[in-house]
């Protein structure tokens, strides 16, 4: 089986991270986790709710890139900076999902960055070329 990059490498504050922001292998597509993003830079400001908002619309783009789309996600791992903010991202995140949502698990920790939310996706779709 081959592996495929989907949208080149990552880069934030205009320096280029060593991983991709996706990768397909077979019918599967491996998201990175994907934090909320504005101009290429990491959103450190707004509401868990505007957070989660800029990290789904971008998994979308991604997922677009590799011929997918949110329904053929079939698994994603959150991250939350804090607890109490779940409630207001899962409610963002049925919004996404509203049929049929993804198996996902979700974690408390703490960040690299100053931000409130990370969502990492695998998405399943079998290649057109090989259907």
């Amino acid at each position: 089986m081959n592996k495929q990059i989907i949208g080149g490498p990552l880069t934030i504050n205009g320096r280029q991270l060593s991983l991709s922001k996706a990768v397909r292998a077979g019918d599967f597509v491996f998201l990175t986790g994907q934090i909320p993003m504005r101009d290429g830079a990491p959103l450190t400001t707004g509401s868990i709710e505007e957070q989660t908002r800029a990290c789904l619309d971008a998994i979308g783009e991604t997922l677009g890139e590799a011929g997918c789309k949110l329904i053929d996600v079939v698994k994603s791992t959150v991250w939350l900076k804090y607890r109490d903010d779940f409630p207001g991202f899962n409610s963002i995140y049925g919004e996404y999902f509203p049929h049929g949502p993804p198996a996902r698990s979700a974690l408390v920790c703490d960040f690299l960055v100053d931000i409130k939310v990370e969502i990492e996706c695998i998405a399943y779709r079998p290649r057109p070329d090989l259907c």
